[in-house]
């Protein structure tokens, strides 16, 4: 690979680096910093999407079930390290969190007892979703069904588990969710100063998904996928099972999705099923569609503008926000079909490495992306 192409490769990891790590914090207040650190949140749910939907073609329309299962996993320990008996002595149980003393439960759930150990409860966050997701995955794809069949399907499981969590208040708050979470490990996580922290570490993070997305891209492993994405049936008669690959790709993605449903509990302090339902989960599909689904640093800043334009023009217009969304993504899909990233590689990014080296290819010259962008 010549200076030029590896310059052209590494360049939009570079400036997103730098507006994450510098510019972002030096612009923004500690409650802006914030707001943009619940927004990357929900980027590990993109880059998921990017590797099973933009590169192996499996349109998932229940992300939202990995999120919450992440984000539920480290909710779980922090409110038990809130519950200790002196802080919950004027409960009719002491030691046990609020809602279950609300619902009348009088001992901790058994699967509750394993949060006491952060070691378990990191662990969790990435393998309760993938695990959720292997049961799926591995009854679908080895049934063969696939397409818009494999997104109805995960929509309705969204909808039933979102309904189960919500049934179940005793065990999982209900419809409030796990609410007043305030430390991690004796840490006050309510304070400027450790959501700034927490901001850094959700980027860091972020960065790190980015190069092992990259790795796998460029690897054998993503040259299958993208095989399997466009002749799925060729690949099969080639000798690979087919079903062990989408299996594999969809269940990172769903430990990706955790690991941003715990950064999001983190930074916000709480967790509710109103996060993880339907509709934010096809939120998340727009996220990745908008940015662009064959690129992991495209779906990012998807997640980026499409959270900061919504939160800016829900509060002017409440009753149309919805509808600019629907029409967000129908307009994305059928006139800019690779996302913002496409204009960049068309475009912008041939522009700049003239500009950096001098000569090159003209827009309409230039090859289609490549995986690891």
């Amino acid at each position: 690979m010549n200076i030029r192409s590896l310059a052209g490769n590494w360049l939009g990891f570079l400036l997103l680096t730098v507006l994450l790590v510098v510019v972002f914090p030096a612009l923004l207040d500690d409650f802006r910093l914030n707001l943009v650190g619940k927004y990357l949140s929900f980027g590990f749910v993109a880059l998921g999407l990017v590797l099973c939907w933009g590169y192996t073609g499996i349109l998932s329309l229940g992300q939202g079930i990995f999120f919450g299962l992440g984000g539920y996993c480290i909710a779980m320990f922090l409110k038990l390290e809130a519950s200790t008996p002196e802080a919950t002595k004027i409960q009719s149980t002491p030691g046990i969190p609020d809602f279950m003393d609300w619902n009348q439960l009088t001992e901790l759930p058994f699967f509750w007892q394993p949060f006491h150990s952060f070691g378990f409860t990191v662990f969790a966050i990435m393998a309760v979703p993938a695990a959720i997701a292997f049961i799926l995955a591995y009854a679908m794809f080895k049934r063969r069904v696939g397409g818009v069949y494999f997104a109805i399907i995960t929509q309705a499981v969204t909808a039933v588990l979102t309904i189960l969590i919500i049934g179940q208040q005793g065990y999982t708050g209900g419809i409030n969710g796990i609410t007043d979470l305030r430390t991690l490990l004796g840490w006050d996580i309510r304070t400027d100063g450790a959501h700034n922290i927490l901001y850094f570490i959700c980027v860091g993070l972020l960065l790190l998904c980015i190069l092992i997305g990259r790795f796998i891209l460029k690897s054998k492993l993503g040259r299958i996928l993208v095989a399997i994405r466009d002749k799925e049936e060729r690949v099969r008669f080639s000798g690979y099972d087919v079903a062990n690959f989408k299996t594999f790709v969809f269940c990172a993605a769903a430990a990706l999705a955790g690991i941003g449903g715990a950064m999001f509990t983190l930074q916000v302090g709480f967790m509710s099923p109103t996060i993880i339902g339907i509709v934010p989960s096809i939120e998340m599909v727009i996220f990745c569609a908008l940015g662009g689904r064959l690129s992991l640093i495209g779906a990012l800043l998807g997640a980026l503008i499409v959270n900061a334009a919504k939160t800016t023009f829900s509060e002017m217009f409440p009753e149309l926000w919805l509808f600019a969304m629907g029409g967000l993504f129908i307009g994305v899909t059928l006139f800019f079909p690779k996302g913002l990233a496409g204009l960049v590689e068309d475009y912008v990014r041939p522009w700049l490495v003239r500009v950096l080296f001098g000569g090159g290819a003209k827009p309409t010259d230039r090859p289609a992306p490549t995986p690891a962008e």
